[in-house]
C-alpha cells in the first residue's frame, strides 16, 4: 500500500480571534500547492483516495489537485498518528491514500512507521510546508517493510 503525506502549503498567520481552521493559504502557498499538485498528478494512480483535514489551508492545498477528495475531522491539526493511520486504513488498504494534513501530526506518523516511534506526543520528523512524503508498505519473504519512495518539496519540483 502506498501512503502519500502532503503537508499543507504556507498559510497566513492567524488574525486576532480568528479560528485556526480558517487560515487561508498565502499567495506563495497557492503557488507551492499548484506546483506540488502538478507533480503529484503526474504520478498518482487514478485509484488514489484523497483525504483532507478540515482546515481551510489543507483544503485549498488539496483543491490544487483537481481531484475528488474527502474532508475528515480526524485529520485536523491535533490528529494523532493512530487517527491518521486509521483513516488511511494503513497498511491494509488496496488503493493508495493521499493524506493532506499538518505538522507535527504527519511528522509523528512518519516517525512511527519509519522509525518505530510509538508516543503520540513524541518527536516528529520535520516536513516542510507544502512537501510530499511518499511511503510504501510491502511484505517481502513474509516480513513487513516500509520503504520511503520519494520526498519532494515545492522548491524542488
Amino acid at each position: 500500500m502506498d501512503l502519500i503525506l502532503w503537508r499543507h502549503a504556507e498559510a497566513r498567520e492567524a488574525k486576532p480571534d480568528e479560528d485556526d481552521l480558517e487560515r487561508p493559504l498565502t499567495a506563495r502557498g497557492e503557488r507551492h500547492a499548484e506546483r506540488m499538485a502538478h507533480w503529484l498528478n503526474r504520478f498518482l494512480p487514478d485509484s488514489t483516495r484523497v483525504l483532507v483535514s478540515p482546515a481551510l489551508r489543507a483544503r485549498q492545498t488539496a483543491d490544487a489537485l483537481g481531484k475528488k477528495l474527502r474532508v475528515l475531522d480526524a485529520l485536523g491539526p491535533a490528529a494523532t498518528p493512530t487517527q491518521l493511520l486509521g483513516a488511511a486504513r494503513w497498511p491494509d488498504s488496496r488503493e493508495p491514500v493521499l493524506l493532506v494534513g499538518h505538522q507535527p501530526s504527519l511528522g509523528r506518523l512518519i516517525a512511527l512507521v519509519m522509525g518505530g516511534q510509538v508516543e503520540t506526543d513524541g518527536p516528529a520528523w520535520t516536513i516542510r510546508k507544502g512537501a510530499v512524503w511518499w511511503l510504501r508498505h510491502r511484505v517481502r519473504g513474509g516480513v513487513p517493510d516500509v520503504v520511503l519512495v520519494s520526498v519532494h518539496s515545492p522548491d524542488r519540483v
